[in-house]
Parts: C-alpha cells; structure tokens; sequence
C-alpha cells in the first residue's frame, strides 16, 4: 500500500511510523540500522569490479575494516568508471544515471547511478519531507491526495528531477506546472505557468532552490501582474481564489506595499533545498507567512537529512547513507598537508557545537564509499526536548573551505579563478578570495587582486573594469555562474586591487602562503592589515 490507499483508510498512526519513525529512534538504533545496511554493502561493493578496483584484493569483514582498508574518496576516484556508464563494473545495476556540474572551466559534468533500491529510499525520504513540511508536533501532519505542488526545482537528468517521479509513486499530489510538460519549459517558463496554475487553483506546497524560491518570491507582484491577465482571468479562478487575489489587493494598497505570495496563498508546507538558505529562510517566512523547512540532498548522496516542525535543525535519514565525519580541525590539517589522512568519526561520535566535513558510504548498491561530499555541518545537539529526539541535528554550513558555493548554484574553485585570470589577459600577481555576506545577509565572492606595477598606470584599469572583464571570463567557463544572473538577478563578484607589495610583505612577515580560496578573515587582517582592510571594505561594498 502507498501513502494514498493509507490515507484513503486514515491509517495515520502507519503513515507517521513508516516514514518519520526514524525520528523516535535513539543513537543505538540509529546506529544498528546503519551498522545492518552498511555491512549488507560492503558485500556487494567489495564484490564488484569497481570496489576490487580499490580493495587490490583485500576483503573487508567488519565496518572497522572497511574504515582502514578504503581511502577517503573524491569524485575523481570514480570517474574513468561512472562517466563511461560501465554499469557492468558496479555492486548493482542502476536504472537511472543522474547529472550535475562537476567543476567550471575544468570538468563539465559528473554522474551518479542509483538502483531501484536507492530510489525506494529515495521515495520514502521524501515523502518523510513531505509530511514533515506540514507537521506541527509529533505523529501530526497534513497530506491530502488532491493538494497541489509548486515546483521550483531543476527536472532530469538532475537529482532533483527524481522527486516528482517518486512521489507520484506515493501519492497523486498535482505538480505546477505538470511534470511531462515542465520538462521542455525554460526556468523562467516554468515558473510563470506555474503561479499561472496557481493563482487559478491554489497551492499547497512550495519546494525549491531557497535562493531561487527568494527570487521568485520577491518578483511575486511583478510576476502576477503578467500573469494575471486582467478582469477576464479572474473569473477563470475558483470562487476561493477569486477572493484571495481582491482580498490580497486590497491588504497590499492599505499597507502601500507591492503584494507578496502571503496576500493569496495559504501553504500547508515550504520546502527549502540547497545551500545558503540561512540567508533567507527569515526573508520567505515574512514572503509567505510560514517558515521553510530546510532539506538537504545531493547527486551523490541523494536525499540524506531533513528538519522538522520545530525547523531547529536537520536530522539524517538512516538508510541513505553511512555517514562519517571529519572534524573542522583535521580537514584543515589535511587542507595543509594532503598526505596527511584525517580520522572520522561516526554518528554516536560527534559533539555538539563541532563541525565537520561529511564522508558517506551510499548504501542499497550504491557506487561511492567512503566519498568526501563537500559540505560542512555543525552538530547542533544529541537530543531535543522541543521536538523529544535522542538522534544528533546538524545545521548546514557550507561548502568545504577549497570552494565557494554562491546561494547553490555556482560552485568556484581555485582552478575556475586561475582559468578566468589566465583568460582574462590581466596582469595579475597574486590573489585571494572569500565567501562573504552584504549589508543583506546575501553571499558574493569578494576577489582580493595585486597586480603589476605598470597595469595601473594613469588609471587605466580599475575595480569595475576588472570585475567586467572577470565576469564575462566566469560565465563563459561556468554555465551555473551565468544562470546567477539570468535567473536570480544576482551578480557575486565584489573585487579590490590591493598595493603593490602587498603579498610580499605578508609572505616575508608571515613566512606562510595565504589560502587561495575561501581566505580566512585572520589570514585577510594579517595580509592587509586591519585598517588597509577597513579601507578595502568601504572602496567596493
């Protein structure tokens, strides 16, 4: 029976336990159901070509085994095999392969398999997330099979193109715009049909990018005004909506404001994915009058955590992955000295209030052991008397310090930059960036450069003009840096031209290298000095 014939015969005491049972989990049944399913893996991993390839022949029995035998792992470990689609050299036979961008200017894209078992996973988790989304304390949620879905999120061969698929295994529940007929839309397409759809019929559920969903929601007024269309349309609309829309016209003139998504829609749940969303789960509660909850999932790792009605925190699903842990202090080790082998740490192991690089095993035939995803989280505790957990929460942080990830979509590394500079043609000596954050709390890149000593000369170039010709660089190496713009109306690059010398000095003072990317703020003040940085700061922000 699915979520839809349960529901059918109210059996939500069933529903709650089969999909959100692992919240009444404690760490040693947490830790039993990963111990089980990732012994069940090692066999089939350790069995096939791929996992023979890193074994050379030596045969794990234990999850302690496992742990010593196999190396920390990164996507280039893998690729000579997955970007081939050599589904003969892997523990089980994938029944789709998913897509994402790999890295700009070098890599073009990587691919994942998934099994039918990790897409049954897959399908329970996310309806877990569904039913979290409109919970408002244990065993409680609010799911009908005639709600409807506003879905802001990419379509196949992307992961999360899966979902809608998966979810209709579930339960009926109608997507804005349909499915079949989003996938030949531009984003932008997409979008318009399904506020279109929306303001006609009403909407449930929102799920998107969060700083898609932030973009599109602040353009709510400008957006419903080309749709609406008029007098005409809105006799189009259900009686509801009809009094939604004047009721919502008449709030936004009284408070002499543009409307927003909350004059007309009533949500039952608000779903949040990738990265960022610190930045603006306050703006979209105030947008739509009710607070995101925040999922995270990936290619590699497919849907691993999500938050719950007290949105303090995510939790992790249990038969995703086996998770592992690298601590903050370690991975900044192994950033300094990269034969330098980091330990991990597992789930009943991790403290509150430290962070850590996640290390995942996929599990139900999944490809990648013991791969270093990317993302940092931050134990936020091991219980939860507000929501009565006994299982670790994380909050996401962000990308690892060797990338900057700007509000999800773009992923910058040292050697995108050094691309952009080398095609660039500019004279650039040395260099440094940072994530960092505006007046807004909204995330840019800020690119610390030091150029020759004649490129400066009567002031021929200029912040502006390297950060034009910086930019035209990035979106030509990147197509996810070039979607910043075009569809979230964002432009990341902030750049100073620090004085010559600058580096030099430091390095001669110092005696060490400063980070390339993701520079830290002791590393900015030593380099610049704290009033020379003052200075830079108020020259571009």
């Amino acid at each position: 029976m699915n979520l839809q014939s349960k529901l059918r015969e109210k059996k939500y005491d069933q529903i709650w336990n089969l999909y959100c049972g692992f919240l009444d989990l404690d760490i040693d049944g947490f830790m039993s159901i990963q111990n089980r399913l990732m012994l069940e893996q090692i066999e089939i991993w350790s069995n096939s070509i791929l996992g023979k390839s890193v074994l050379k022949e030596r045969v794990p029995k234990t999850i302690d085994e496992f742990r010593k035998i196999v190396p920390l792992t990164t996507y280039d470990d893998y690729a000579d095999i997955l970007l081939q689609k050599k589904a003969e050299t892997l523990p089980e036979n994938p029944v789709i392969w998913i897509q994402t961008t790999w890295e700009g200017g070098k890599h073009p894209i990587k691919v994942a398999p998934y099994t039918r078992s990790m897409l049954d996973v897959y399908k329970n988790n996310v309806t877990a997330c569904l039913l979290l989304s409109t919970s408002k304390k244990k065993g409680h949620f609010n799911v009908s099979e005639t709600d409807k879905i506003l879905y802001g999120l990419a379509p196949l061969p992307y992961a999360t193109g899966i979902l809608p698929l998966l979810l209709n295994e579930e339960i009926n529940i109608e997507f804005l715009p349909a499915v079949k007929e989003a996938e030949d839309m531009t984003f932008s397409e997409r979008n318009k049909l399904g506020f279109k759809m929306a303001m006609k019929g009403g909407v449930d559920y929102f799920f998107g990018l969060g700083s898609v969903v932030y973009a599109i929601s602040r353009s709510f007024g400008e957006l419903n005004s080309k749709t609406s269309g008029g007098f005409s349309s809105l006799l189009k609309c259900k009686p509801k909506m009809i009094y939604r829309i004047l009721r919502g016209k008449y709030i936004s003139k009284k408070e002499n404001r543009p409307m927003i998504p909350k004059d007309i829609f009533k949500l039952k749940g608000f779903m949040v994915a990738g990265t960022d969303n610190k930045c603006y789960k306050d703006d979209l509660e105030y947008l739509w009058g009710i607070r995101p909850m925040e999922i995270f999932a990936g290619t590699e790792p497919t849907v691993i955590g999500t938050e719950t009605w007290t949105r303090s925190g995510m939790y992790f699903f249990p038969d995703s992955c086996f998770y592992e842990f690298i601590s903050e202090k370690d991975m900044y080790r192994n950033l300094d000295d990269p034969n330098y082998q980091p330990p991990t740490y597992l789930m009943n192991e991790v403290i509150p209030g430290e962070k850590y690089e996640l290390v995942i095993s996929v599990l139900k035939g999944g490809a990648f052991a013991r791969y270093r995803v990317g993302d940092v989280y931050r134990c936020v505790g091991l219980t939860n008397k507000e929501d009565d957990t006994r299982i670790p929460r994380f909050e996401y942080i962000d990308r690892v310090p060797t990338v900057i990830d700007i509000a999800g979509f773009t992923r910058i590394s040292k050697n995108g930059i050094e691309n952009a500079l080398k095609l660039s043609g500019l004279k650039v000596v040395n260099w440094t960036a940072k994530k960092t954050y505006n007046d807004n709390n909204k995330p840019y890149m800020h690119l610390f450069i030091e150029m020759e000593e004649n490129a400066l000369v009567n002031g021929a170039v200029n912040t502006e003009i390297i950060k034009e010709i910086l930019t035209t660089y990035f979106k030509y190496l990147d197509q996810d840096y070039r979607d910043l713009k075009k569809i979230l109306g964002m432009d990341p690059l902030v750049v100073t031209i620090l004085r010559c010398g600058t580096f030099s000095n430091y390095f001669n003072k110092y005696n060490k290298n400063i980070s390339k990317i993701n520079a830290s703020e002791y590393e900015l003040i030593e380099l610049l000095g704290a009033q020379e940085l003052q200075r830079s700061e108020r020259q571009v922000i």
